[in-house]
């Protein structure tokens, strides 16, 4: 299982330990994805910054369809069939499946950029930003991450 978490709020007047681990987390600038195993320090990490970012496990189809679209190489291309033949895999599925079960990292590919950027989401937020879920769209968000990933990507 992996989770994904996507900065929707700026950190302009956060206070230095949030910005502090928004920066350990990968999550420099708005709309970044990041991918990250589910254990306690980063549990505790997503926690500390829920108030900038919302969180929730991917689904793997989801997760195939973020590799394929946004999965970018250091230099900003496009990664492609051929890229991920140089490491035995031959399809963004098989990728996907190694992510999801732990056997692979984003980090174990040398060429592959950790971080995914998003567009803003079509149709807009349905919930507002600045309140945490149910009545906003910050924090933990479960499955709905998905569904926002989806109109994100």
């Amino acid at each position: 299982m992996l989770i994904a978490a996507i900065r929707l709020r700026s950190g302009i007047k956060a206070p230095r330990e949030v910005k502090d681990t928004l920066m350990l987390l990968n999550l420099r600038y708005i709309y970044n994805c990041v991918l990250l195993e589910p254990n306690k320090s980063t549990l505790g990490m997503l926690k500390k910054v829920k108030n900038y970012i919302c969180y929730g496990e991917i689904d793997k189809d989801v997760l195939v369809l973020l590799l394929k679209k946004r999965l970018r190489k250091i230099g900003d291309k496009k990664v492609e069939i051929e890229d991920l033949k140089k490491y035995g895999i031959s399809s963004f599925e098989e990728l996907a499946d190694l992510l999801y079960e732990g056997k692979k990292k984003l980090k174990d590919f040398s060429e592959f950029k950790r971080v995914f950027r998003l567009h803003p989401p079509k149709g807009g937020f349905k919930k507002t930003k600045k309140l945490e879920y149910p009545e906003g769209i910050l924090g933990y968000i479960g499955k709905e991450i998905n569904n926002l990933l989806k109109r994100m990507i």
